[in-house]
């Protein structure tokens, strides 16, 4: 297993992010194969060299080419998301650390030109401008995608299942902001930006950078949101935007600031769904540095900077854990092995259930949940959505652990992963990774010992 540091200097979106992990030496044919698999618009994807600021690194340029669609126009971001279910008109305007100018539904302050009708089930007309870090121009008709679709895309596709898992959650928790901001089911939110075709290949992209990375942890930096107001229809408003703030609600935030949006909703999804932890970068050992560019050029270089490195090596660390607890007896078993899904999802480190008697004698549950202090506000409110507890008790725990890290083993049933826990360099225990071992024992129709004893051999040889 390695880990991926990502350094927000100038806040973070989804096309940057995917640029950076690229330049760090993620494979393109692998994520662009992967990417070709889903059922989206044809597309080329190339990652051109820039300048920013004296920096060189990695731009992505994206262009869509469907006969249906009409689509001809090179990379941008969509970062807002709007249910529209009547005839309306929108005139608005979002500042954005991208130059490009839109005419359709939204007013940017981007610099590109997109002249575009959607495919709705319902009559609504759009004109306004977005200011981008890219300049460009669209012609294309979009169909606005519910949050619950592109779930089920996800979910039914051929991807890796830990690229799924890591999409799913930025996509839910996009979602669950935007239905918060709009007060509404976070499974009716049409992504009619973040759902665009472009949205979708950069979170799920980022996805498979870092599975060709083998990236297991990802730490990153205090995040950076800019100031200044960004014009929409409903007025004035404030940046960050409210579904980015909504995001980064216990995610540390930099002093840095330049005037303009600097991280977007969909940056701010990626590092709150797959941040293990936040800081400075940790001592170790770098590897590789990878730049990913946004178009604007600030007066300070528009990037995100992504190490990649092996960090030091301890015979044991401490750490603080959230436990978190309540105690339930008008749950089904239903509702807990969901719930349990969730709280997975929402950066759990485990999650159990212990049979208890409450008040009155009644057999109940007590769900104790486990989770990095980063993770803990999401997992409170998992809880607190997903079971039918009215509280939800909290204390923090030091706990000593052995380092672990990850290796792949070959077998002749395929490759299989291996958790390997540490003491300095002297390997304490090691144990084949269930998913890869049930998957093999499926496909080759033979029993999962089979492939646990292959694999102890393989690493007794």
């Amino acid at each position: 297993m390695r880990t991926v540091y990502l350094d927000c200097i100038s806040g973070i979106a989804g096309d940057m992010a995917l640029s950076a992990l690229v330049d760090l030496g993620a494979n393109t044919d692998y994520i662009i194969s992967h990417l070709s698999k889903l059922p989206i618009d044809p597309f080329t994807m190339e990652f051109v060299k820039v300048d920013r600021r004296g920096i060189t690194a990695k731009w992505l340029k994206l262009s869509f080419d469907h006969s249906e669609h009409n689509v001809g126009h090179d990379h941008h971001h969509h970062e807002h998301s709007h249910d529209h279910a009547h005839n309306h008109h929108h005139e608005h305007s979002y500042a954005h650390t991208h130059d490009h100018h839109h005419e359709h539904s939204h007013a940017h302050t981007h610099d590109h030109h997109h002249e575009h009708s959607h495919a709705h089930a319902h009559n609504h007309h759009h004109e306004h401008s977005h200011v981008h870090t890219h300049d460009h121009h669209h012609e294309h008709s979009h169909e606005h995608r519910k949050a619950s679709d592109i779930m089920r895309m996800i979910e039914s596709s051929t991807l890796p299942d830990r690229v799924k898992e890591r999409s799913l959650s930025i996509f839910r928790l996009i979602a669950e902001a935007e239905g918060k901001i709009h007060g509404m089911d976070p499974a009716d939110v049409h992504f009619h930006e973040v759902g665009a075709m472009d949205s979708i290949l950069d979170v799920i992209g980022v996805c498979l950078a870092l599975e060709s990375l083998d990236a297991g942890k990802i730490i990153v930096s205090p995040v950076p949101t800019g100031t200044g107001r960004l014009r929409m229809a409903h007025g004035l408003y404030p940046i960050p935007a409210p579904a980015t703030a909504e995001l980064l609600r216990g995610v540390p935030l930099s002093e840095f600031t330049a005037k303009g949006e600097l991280t977007t909703p969909t940056g701010a999804g990626i590092v709150k769904a797959l941040a293990s932890s936040f800081g400075p970068l940790p001592a170790g050992t770098i590897d590789r540095i990878g730049y990913g560019a946004g178009t604007k050029n600030f007066d300070h270089p528009n990037v995100v900077r992504a190490v990649l490195y092996q960090q030091e090596q301890e015979k044991s660390f401490n750490e603080t854990i959230v436990v978190l607890e309540a105690q339930v007896d008008d749950s089904t078993g239903e509702t807990l092995g969901f719930a349990m899904e969730r709280l997975f999802e929402a950066g759990a480190l485990d999650v159990y259930h212990t049979p208890v008697y409450m008040k009155k004698n009644r057999p109940g549950v007590l769900i104790t949940v486990l989770c990095h202090p980063a993770n803990s506000a999401r997992c409170e409110e998992t809880m607190l959505a997903e079971t039918s507890t009215f509280g939800v008790r909290r204390s923090e725990w030091q706990r000593k652990a052995l380092a672990r890290r990850w290796i792949q083993v070959e077998t002749p049933f395929g490759s299989v992963r291996v958790k390997q826990a540490l003491d300095g360099e002297k390997i304490i225990r090691q144990s084949p990774e269930y998913e890869d071992a049930a998957q093999a024992a499926r496909t080759y129709g033979i029993p999962l010992e089979t492939v646990y004893s292959e694999v102890y051999k393989q690493l007794s040889e």
